[in-house]
This record gives structure tokens, C-alpha cells and sequence, in this order.
């Protein structure tokens, strides 16, 4: 199927948004760093480190992330339904709202307005927003495919449901609050509840963002790209629907030794550990597909960033589920190598997945190779 100028446009316009917000969320962390060295950096309560930091995390996992995982989904969703967008109006309107409410939060997280949530901090005003901006995007997902005219579901687009889904859960749950003024609200549970709640938040918004569409990109692009079936559509399938059952019980892992009732822990303990298996399915997929096919590893650009993001990946989980050990654990948190495991996966997989697919994507909306290989 071919795009019309409309969705081209809407895509391009998340491609460029990715961009955009990856530069501002780099040139902060790179300040962030500094002011690490250099302590008198911290020159003003806006630039103090404790603001700074949010501004990073938020800016490249809901802006540069979310720009690309809705630039990629939109393109894909296409594609493998053979059907236009549902509502492109809707994908424009959507466009402008998100760059809006990335600049709103990032005003107000330098402002200081923070609920000291994890991946959360987000008031209880620009929540409504992300709410509102989710549905816009749930409404073009599942309006295409219920028009679709593949009836066949590849599994990037099983992916790409579970995402819409799992976000729209997580998120509005852990962000229930109080309001008691514009700029300030209280969370509506407390104590270890909230910190439960929190991180089950937490870690399946990692499998939201950073896994699933990921994931979806991954098994759609780098088969487009090098001209090659995947290994085995079943191993996919299997790979998923683990994925999505084994994901939703590990988020007390970033609770061990902690108050949270010791049979928490240990269930997230034993899925972090059973995760292994269904993530390891897809890197095993991802090297299959090459095999005998290696020499695209020279010939093809694209390959090399996805054949080094799913390396990533299978790196990131071993390392991730190991650390929900208890001795390791014990060990581990509240060191540096935290934010090493973090940015090991948002930099070596989700960043090389995403570039490698808007690169595809950008040379088939315009017609023109990347400017320079």
C-alpha cells in the first residue's frame, strides 16, 4: 500500500519531533555530567542537578522514544494492514499535542513541580494530557486495524497492542492522586502501596516504551531491510505472549530487601529470572535470520544497528534479571552501575532500533538514501 501525503507527513513529523527531543535530551545529560566534575555548575535552582536529571530521563524516554515508537508504529501499522490510517486528522492533531505537552512538562519540571515519582513525575495536570494524548494514539491503532485489509497479524502488530494497552493501564493506575492545587497533588496510596504500585509502574513501563514497540520495530524492519524472512514467525509468537504474561509480575525486583512483603519479592524474583527465556527467543530470532547471510553486516547499514541492538538486548536481559537476586541486589543498588544497566539498554537497543528504523523510514517517505552512509 502506498502512503498517502497526509500520513507521510504525520510520520515525518515524529521522525523530525525524535530528533529534536533526543538533541535537547543529550545536550542536558551532558550537563548533568558536568555538573558532576564540576559542582558550581549548579547555577541556579533550575539548573540544580536534582532538576536536571528528570529533564533527561523524561525528555529522551517520552520525547525522543515516544516520538520514534510513534513515528515507526504509524508507518508499520500501514504497511501490514494494507489500510490507510484511520483518522489521520486525529495523527496530525496528535502530533502538535505532544510536542506541546513535552515542552510543558519539561518547563515544569525545571520549575521544580515533581512528585518524586520515578518515570512519574510528572502533575496531575499534564497527566490528563498524556492521557489524552494515549487515547488519540489507542483510537488510530485499533481503528486501523479494525479496518484492516490484512487479516493476518504480523507480530509487530501484536507488539504494537500490547503496548497501547499496557501503557494506558500502568500509567493512569500509578498516577492516581489528590489534587490539592494546580501545581501539586499527593499519590492516592501511601506507604509501601505506593511504592509497590510505583515500580510495577516502573518496570513495565520499561516493557512499554523501551520492549515493545522496540520489538515490533525490530521484527518489522529488519526483515524490510535486508530482504530476509525472520527465523521463525512461531519463536515470535511464543517470544510475545511470554513477554506479555511474565512482564507484569517483576516490578517489586526494584523493591528487594526492602519492607515490600518478602513473597512480592520473591515473585518478581522468579519472573524477572523466567524473563530471560522469552527475550533471549528474540535474539536468538534476530541472529537466525542472518544466518548465512552474514556478509550484510558489510553491505548493509541499517543491519549493523539492529544486529547491535538486539545484542544489546540480550545482554540487557541477563544483566537486568540477575540483578533481581537478592545477594546481587544487595550488592548493586544505590551504586553506579544502575544507571550503566539503564543507559546500556535505552543507548545500545533502544536507541540503535529506532535509528536504524527511522532511517528506513525516512528513505521510503522521501524517496531519497540517508545523506551520508
Amino acid at each position: 500500500m502506498t502512503n498517502g501525503a497526509r500520513s507521510d507527513s504525520i510520520v515525518r513529523g515524529f521522525a523530525l519531533s525524535s530528533v529534536f527531543w533526543l538533541l535537547v535530551g543529550l545536550l542536558v545529560g551532558l550537563w548533568l555530567a558536568a555538573e558532576m566534575i564540576y559542582p558550581a555548575l549548579n547555577l541556579a535552582p533550575w539548573l540544580a542537578f536534582g532538576r536536571l536529571r528528570v529533564v533527561h530521563t523524561n525528555g529522551l524516554t517520552f520525547g525522543f522514544t515516544l516520538a520514534g515508537v510513534f513515528a515507526c508504529s504509524f508507518y508499520m501499522l500501514e504497511k501490514l494492514t494494507r489500510t490507510p490510517l484511520a483518522f489521520p486528522g486525529l495523527a496530525k492533531a496528535q502530533l502538535w499535542l505532544f510536542n506541546i505537552a513535552i515542552a510543558l512538562a519539561a518547563l515544569s519540571l525545571f520549575a521544580g513541580m515533581n512528585t518524586s515519582k520515578e518515570y512519574a513525575e510528572l502533575e496531575w495536570p499534564l497527566d490528563i494530557v498524556v492521557v489524552v494524548l494515549w487515547v488519540m494514539f489507542a483510537v488510530n491503532v485499533m481503528g486501523t486495524l479494525v479496518k484492516r485489509r490484512e487479516k493476518q497479524m504480523y507480530v509487530s502488530l501484536w507488539f504494537l497492542v500490547a503496548c497501547v494497552v499496557t501503557v494506558a493501564v500502568v500509567y493512569i493506575l500509578n498516577n492516581l492522586a489528590i489534587p490539592v492545587s494546580l501545581t501539586k497533588s499527593y499519590s492516592a496510596y501511601s506507604g509501601v502501596n505506593d511504592a509497590n504500585v510505583q515500580w510495577w509502574f516502573g518496570h513495565n513501563a520499561v516493557a512499554s516504551v523501551f520492549t515493545f514497540p522496540i520489538l515490533a520495530m525490530f521484527y518489522y524492519f529488519l526483515p524490510k531491510s535486508t530482504g530476509l524472512p525472520i527465523y521463525s514467525h512461531r519463536l515470535s509468537i511464543i517470544a510475545f505472549w511470554s513477554l506479555v504474561f511474565g512482564y507484569l509480575w517483576t516490578g517489586a525486583h526494584h523493591l528487594m530487601l526492602t519492607p515490600v512483603p518478602e513473597w512480592i519479592q520473591t515473585v518478581a524474583l522468579a519472573f524477572s529470572l523466567f524473563l530471560i527465556a522469552p527475550s533471549w527467543a528474540s535474539v536468538i530470532n534476530g541472529f537466525y535470520t542472518l544466518n548465512g547471510n552474514w556478509e550484510k553486516m558489510k553491505s548493509n547499514y541499517l543491519v549493523k544497528f539492529f544486529i547491535l541492538g538486539i545484542t544489546f538486548y540480550g545482554l540487557q536481559t541477563i544483566q537486568g534479571p540477575t540483578q533481581a537476586i537478592r545477594a546481587l541486589s544487595g550488592f548493586l543498588h544505590y551504586t553506579e552501575y544502575i544507571p550503566g544497566h539503564v543507559h546500556m539498554g535505552t543507548m545500545g537497543w533502544v536507541t540503535m532500533i529506532i535509528t536504524a528504523s527511522m532511517y528506513f523510514t525516512m528513505a521510503k517517505i522521501t524517496g531519497r538514501e540517508v545523506h551520508s552512509v
